[in-house]
């Protein structure tokens, strides 16, 4: 089992299991204050306009306005680990992490606030089984109330400013339409019986695609109204995910094992990579280049139907990774940001 604070991924037959710390009052007490948070574990990143935000272990959120070469501290209402961070502009975006935890911001990550959480979450499934007479939908909900807050979120998708849908563990799928003031389920929409674990998801125009365990994908092409279940070639998790362009998905995930379809998910074809580890975090460079980050440590470009490595020595074990509009590339670690040159 290899476990880097934040999320647990139990190696078992080639399938990724869930393991979660226990979450208490971390949900209600806010974050302290590190003296070096840029080299504190970081799990996601994303640009503001020119500003850097990157969040990561225990609620901490940290910001750059200096192109990655200075950070800062943010204050932040939960000391929960946050796992993604997303915008949709300048100004609006959405941060999500353990214990179902969902900051939002409206002023380029100045400010957050938390707008939902486990609590809520399972509040909101109970109703939403109820309303759909789903008796198997309410016992797990009611399961989630019993368990407590203890569901980790980890992806966020921002479709427009105000508009955002996060996915995670056990099936967790919720959107918002207003800045996450309120929030509805589209679990109903997804073909995921078994609740796996939902760990990316995407966007290209209309089309949106989530990546899971257990070879779980889900694509919508109409902008998330219905989902379709698609058949892959592997049944071990998928941890990421790009829309390159209108045609191509790329699933990367357990083992180092990275898929693609240019026909919508019908047909699949593996992508070689050169390491056989897992790969937990992918880019779209400002150039159209896929770029991949895996657990030992490289960073990875795509060359054709290969990736190589765009440095001659390992990084710690990376978390992350985060391509910025000017081409600049974060890696995210164990050990914090690291910027990477983006060309091998």
């Amino acid at each position: 089992m290899k476990r880097l604070v934040a999320f647990a991924f139990v190696m078992t037959s080639g399938v990724a299991a869930w393991s979660a710390p226990p979450v208490g009052s971390a949900l209600d007490r806010p974050a302290q204050a590190v003296r070096t948070p840029e080299r504190a574990v970081l799990l996601g990143a994303a640009q503001a306009g020119p500003r850097w935000l990157a969040v990561g272990e225990r609620g901490l959120v940290v910001r750059s306005d200096e192109s990655g070469r200075r950070w800062e501290q943010v204050a932040a209402p939960v000391s929960v680990t946050l796992t993604a961070v997303r915008f949709a502009d300048a100004q609006h975006g959405f941060a999500v992490g353990h214990g179902g935890a969902v900051l939002v911001t409206e002023d380029g990550g100045g400010h957050w606030e938390r707008r939902l959480d486990g609590r809520l979450i399972a509040e909101l499934l109970v109703a939403d089984a109820q309303a759909r007479d789903d008796a198997g939908a309410r016992k797990a909900a009611e399961q989630m109330r019993s368990d407590g807050p203890d569901k980790p979120l980890l992806d966020v998708l921002p479709l427009a400013p105000g508009r955002a849908l996060v996915v995670g563990a056990y099936g967790l799928a919720l959107a918002t339409e207003n800045g996450g003031k309120t929030w509805a389920s589209w679990a109903g929409r997804l073909d995921n019986p078994k609740g796996l674990h939902l760990y990316a998801v995407r966007q290209r125009g209309t089309r949106i695609v989530i990546a899971g365990e257990q070879g779980l994908v889900l694509k919508s092409d109409d902008a998330g109204r219905t989902f379709q279940r698609l058949a892959t070639p592997y049944n071990g998790s998928f941890f990421t995910l790009e829309l390159p362009d209108e045609r191509e998905i790329v699933l990367a995930g357990l083992r180092g094992n990275v898929w693609h379809s240019l026909d919508g998910g019908r047909e699949w074809r593996a992508l070689a990579v050169p390491m056989p580890v897992s790969v937990i975090a992918s880019q779209l460079a400002a150039d159209g280049t896929l770029l991949l980050a895996n657990q030992a440590g490289f960073v990875l470009a795509r060359r054709g139907d290969a990736f190589v490595p765009v440095q001659r020595e390992p990084l710690p074990p990376l978390t992350g990774l985060a391509a910025g509009r000017d081409g600049a590339l974060l890696a995210l670690s164990i050990q914090g940001v690291m910027p990477v040159a983006s060309k091998p």
